[in-house]
């Protein structure tokens, strides 16, 4: 049997986080919620739904993942066993954790490295991406697909990869650019790669990226950063 364990982010996801975990299906082995510096009850109510929690008190999506892989990483360690599939999942239930078979079945089945769950359109519920997410998404992907080629449609959190390769893309941003920053490091790799349609929903509670001013700009800026920085970088 495949072993996957699956990382969430959590920042006062209270509300949200039992249902993502009672959701996610009985092939993952361990579920991992890191704490980033919530101030509600995330932690009682993950405790309470069977989830490992750790917390990370440096605010920031980055920090909350790495956090988790280094979790894993010493885990592994210390049984000699290490997962062969790192799953990532936001604890805000806009994603369908039951799909979490589809993203995974590429890896298993047709040895893929990396799988994005894409948010498209047409399986989008309205009103759950807002429009400068869209926007950002497609032009984040359109300079992906300018300078390296690449075939995403989306910057979707909702993702699986192998843990070797996840380890040796070196992670390191430890805020918003987190995601596209696989996505390249993984372009750069030549990792195999491929997307699958998933359902998408409007999350529970506001988003503290999308849900903010300061919070959209930040994550645009980081997005074309890491994107710049790649497309001139040999």
């Amino acid at each position: 049997m495949t072993l996957i364990k699956v990382i969430i982010p959590a920042f006062n996801e209270e509300a949200s986080i039992g249902l993502v975990i009672a959701a996610i299906p009985e092939i993952v082995s361990e579920i991992i919620v890191v704490n980033n510096n919530s101030s509600d009850n995330t932690v009682k109510v993950a405790k309470k739904a069977g989830a490992t929690v750790l917390t990370e008190t440096q605010k920031g999506y980055g920090y909350a993942c790495l956090k988790g892989m280094k979790y894993i990483s010493e885990q592994s360690r210390s049984l000699g066993t290490k997962p062969e599939i790192v799953v990532f999942l936001d604890g805000d239930y806009s994603d369908y954790p039951e799909e979490l078979t589809k993203i995974v079945q590429p890896i298993i089945e047709n040895d893929i490295d990396f799988v994005i769950g894409a948010r498209v359109s047409e399986l989008r519920e309205l009103g759950s991406m807002t429009k400068p997410q869209i926007f950002g998404n497609w032009l984040a992907t359109s300079l992906m697909k300018l300078f390296f080629k690449s075939t995403f449609t989306d910057l979707g959190p909702f993702r699986a990869i192998k843990y070797d390769k996840l380890l040796a893309l070196n992670m390191e941003d430890k805020t918003y650019g987190w995601t596209v920053e696989m996505q390249l490091k993984a372009l750069k790799k030549k990792y195999s790669y491929i997307e699958i349609p998933l359902n998408y929903r409007n999350r529970i509670g506001v988003s503290k990226v999308s849900g903010t001013v300061k919070g959209a700009i930040f994550a645009g800026v980081k997005i074309l950063l890491w994107i710049f920085k790649y497309s001139f970088k040999k």
